[in-house]
């Protein structure tokens, strides 16, 4: 057995002497969205830091914890405070939290994001769900020994943002009178914000949004059988907006705009 494998259960095991719950879903919370696990009914809290071996964010607002409870009546595991690569992890740990919600029981995830637009229609606080993506200069969370016990060494990644599940959050917004932009997402490598040429790069091969996360999960859910569902939420658009990008400026509007985005979700939550 792999040593990804042998993290993975080791991980499993650890929370199991903690809690017994058993989520359907699973949901991460990008910058500046940690709000929405206000929602949550919580039955258990499990810190990263207290879990031996496993990856903890240094970023500031990534609290690094599982919760474990119910929103809208669903049983629900949320990341709250993923890691990243450039904070020098390895994609696979960056991919772990994502990979232990499935050892648990979840068959949906929905991962969250904040993402400079890169489509110049689009206005700082927007929601973009995710169509497809672009995975740039980014090494898969595949790579290295398959985890068997997971999925298949080659998986197909035709569709991996979950038709119905787009269908049924626009379906959501709509009712609540909520726009939505709908889109390609580019996950680069950070920390550093996109130079203008980048930009331009990114535009020209059809990306619509970017950040610094999300690909990778979304590989990693779709090869463990997942169901997926991805959302961003528009903190800045390069070369219309004149506010100079900080990631406290992410956070400011991640706040701001997060009370719109969990109203839908809520409802979405609802609905799977």
């Amino acid at each position: 057995m792999d040593n990804v494998s042998e993290k993975l259960k080791s991980v499993v095991a650890f929370i199991r002497t903690k809690t017994d719950f058993v989520p359907e879903l699973a949901l991460v919370l990008g910058t500046g969205l940690g709000g929405l696990a206000e929602d949550v009914k919580k039955e258990a809290v499990v810190n990263f830091k207290d879990i031996p071996g496993f990856p903890v964010s240094t970023v500031d607002g990534h609290r690094g914890r599982f919760i474990f409870g119910t929103v809208c009546g669903k049983r629900v595991a949320v990341i709250d405070g993923r890691v990243h690569c450039y904070e020098g992890f390895d994609v696979r740990d960056a991919v772990l939290p994502t990979r232990v919600c499935k050892m648990l029981g979840a068959k949906t995830i929905i991962i969250t994001n904040a993402a400079g637009g890169l489509d110049l229609s689009y206005e700082v606080g927007d929601i973009m769900v995710i169509s497809d993506h672009i995975s740039l200069f980014f090494p898969s969370p595949l790579m290295g020994p398959n985890i068997d016990l997971l999925g298949t060494r080659f998986p197909n990644m035709t569709e991996v943002y979950d038709k119905e599940l787009r269908a049924k959050f626009i379906k959501c917004a709509e009712r609540l009178g909520t726009p939505l932009q709908k889109g390609v997402y580019v996950q680069v490598t950070g920390p550093a914000y996109e130079t203008p040429a980048e930009i331009a790069f990114l535009r020209l091969i059809g990306g619509c949004a970017v950040g610094m996360s999300t690909v990778c999960e979304a590989i990693a859910a779709r090869h463990a059988g997942m169901r997926v569902f991805g959302v961003s939420l528009i903190t800045d658009v390069p070369g219309k907006d004149a506010v100079p990008l900080s990631h406290e400026e992410v956070q400011r509007v991640g706040r701001e705009a997060s009370g719109k985005l969990s109203a839908v979700m809520r409802e979405f939550i609802k609905e799977i």
